[in-house]
């Protein structure tokens, strides 16, 4: 009996212990919207690494952005003005934004940021320069310059806005680091930067006042290499793809396309890879050389290679069709026996019969090419080509804060490197960013300093009429074609994959389908 007692009182302790569990509250499991990538962070520091400075307008809106036609809308700002001499532009924040932390987000945050990376950040420096004052009337900010620049708005698409309540007490902002969290002003805020799991996380922003996000959580996870990412695509362990101005790998799209569970989106791009000279050093100085160093480039190869076919040809006018004020210039043509007459003629013989030309001081000719390790496979190609008429060729590969560090100090003869399609805009437009001695940058060679190059970027920035504004774009393509500043290699489209199961996806020309739009329009398909 008292066994049967005992059943019974288990018995009873289980049905309750059933009971009160199914009871309890289902906890709803994170939605998480999952982005590969092969840009990787390297370090922590919010403004100081590359790749998180790409990483982090998600949670720090910059005050503009551009939409899906390439017009230029607010973002953290609602609308601008700016003065008939282009040396006064008032931005007008938008009114009921929130950093993750409660507190409001006023114009001051705005001025201070712009002031800081003008102070802080080397890549900026030119906002140091040309920035003469700045005044907070409210959400109104007006930023004063010491010359017109007709650009501004475009470049204020890349300058992530920071708390100042934050980030005033931080010494070197540059160089500030933390795994997080950050506070941020956007859908999401950037919650942990996991280097050891290689991916950097975002949450919802509990006082974001937009559009709700349908998904909790955006993870960016980076892969060593392309083939590793493009197999975590097909996996299904990831619902895209995005590298900052690149492509899906072109090898992968096949097998991921079969794989049926992925939308290919393909647009053409401003972004392309060139070929780039000291133009301080000789022979790179002088026209005649590089003019035959373009007859030496077998640019279909490198189009076959390169882009798979999903490339082109390019023009000596550098500027590719996808860019607004675009016009025909010659072909970039490759004929090897071309480039050899060019260099006999202009005086570089190779007297003694050893196959390598010589400069005027009668030594061989072997040019120092500079690269970052992604540049490997252009890099054998153009030293095999320009070995074939006699210039010979050491490629020095480094990674990237050397890159930035040689090619700003001039150490190198050539070097292969790509534009962005926000490169291609900034500045004077039309690649101008890229050239102009007096920009700085991590990505551009500042290397034309010819006052005709200098004065034409000069009246770009000055001027708004359109009429005078297409002449120019020629000007400058003419200018690229006559002189060859840098030598493009290919144009390309670029691919994008994303999931078939999720819809909302919105592709901008600067940052693809990293924008707001997106962040706040995906959603599972229903």
């Amino acid at each position: 009996m008292k066994k049967i007692l005992q059943s019974r009182l288990a018995l009873m302790v289980l049905t309750a212990a059933i009971l009160a569990c199914c009871c309890l509250p289902v906890m709803a499991e994170e939605k998480i919207l999952r982005v590969a990538t092969t840009n990787e962070v390297k370090s922590p520091a919010f403004i100081g690494d590359y790749t998180l400075g790409l990483f982090n307008h998600i949670s720090n809106p910059p005050l503009m952005q551009m939409d899906q036609n390439g017009k230029l809308i607010g973002l953290l700002a609602d609308h601008y003005e700016v003065s008939s001499d282009n040396t006064q532009w008032t931005f007008y924040i938008k009114e009921n934004q929130f950093w993750s932390d409660g507190t409001p987000v006023t114009g001051d945050d705005v001025a201070f940021s712009i002031q800081m990376y003008g102070k802080s950040v080397p890549n900026a420096g030119w906002i140091g320069e040309t920035l003469t004052d700045t005044a907070v009337d409210g959400n109104k900010v007006t930023f004063t310059f010491n010359k017109p620049y007709t650009n501004l708005a475009l470049e204020f698409t890349s300058y992530s806005i920071l708390p100042r309540h934050i980030w005033e007490s931080v010494e070197n902002p540059n160089e500030y680091t933390s795994t997080g969290p950050y506070v941020g002003a956007g859908p999401f805020y950037l919650d942990n930067v996991d280097l050891n799991a290689g991916k950097v996380i975002f949450k919802r922003n509990p006082y974001w006042k937009g559009t709700s996000p349908a998904y909790d959580a955006v993870e960016i996870s980076w892969f060593k290499n392309e083939d590793a990412a493009a197999k975590a695509l097909e996996s299904g362990a990831m619902d895209t793809y995005w590298k900052y101005a690149s492509s899906y790998p072109y090898a992968a799209v096949d097998s991921l396309k079969s794989s049926g569970t992925f939308e290919i989106l393909e647009k053409p791009t401003s972004g392309l890879t060139f070929l780039g000279f000291n133009l301080k050093k000789e022979p790179l100085s002088d026209i005649s050389f590089r003019d035959a160093i373009s007859y030496a480039i077998n640019y279909q190869e490198m189009v076959n290679i390169a882009t798979l076919g999903y490339g082109r040809v390019p023009n000596r006018g550098f500027i590719p069709p996808a860019m607004d004020g675009y016009i025909s210039t010659q072909a970039m043509e490759y004929n090897p026996e071309t480039a050899k007459k060019k260099l006999e003629s202009a005086g570089y013989k190779d007297s003694n019969g050893n196959g390598i030309v010589e400069g005027n001081d009668g030594k061989d000719i072997v040019l120092d090419l500079l690269i970052r390790n992604a540049y490997s496979r252009e890099a054998e190609l153009v030293k095999e080509y320009l070995e074939k008429v006699g210039i010979g060729v050491e490629i020095r590969s480094v990674e990237d804060n050397t890159w930035f560090e040689l090619k700003d100090t001039y150490n190198y003869d050539i070097t292969l490197t790509r534009t962005t399609p926000w490169g291609m805009l900034m500045h004077a437009n039309w690649a101008t960013g890229y050239f102009d001695s007096r920009r700085t940058g991590q990505g551009v060679l500042h290397t034309v300093d010819d006052p005709v190059f200098l004065e034409l970027c000069d009246n770009i920035l000055a001027t708004t009429d359109t009429t005078l504004l297409n002449r120019y774009a020629q000007d400058v393509q003419n200018y690229y074609a006559d002189n060859l500043p840098g030598i493009p290699l290919y144009w390309k489209n670029d691919i994008t994959p994303y999931n078939k199961k999720i819809t909302g996806w919105y592709s901008n020309p600067l940052y693809g389908i990293m924008n707001e739009f997106t962040l706040t329009g995906v959603k599972p398909v229903a």
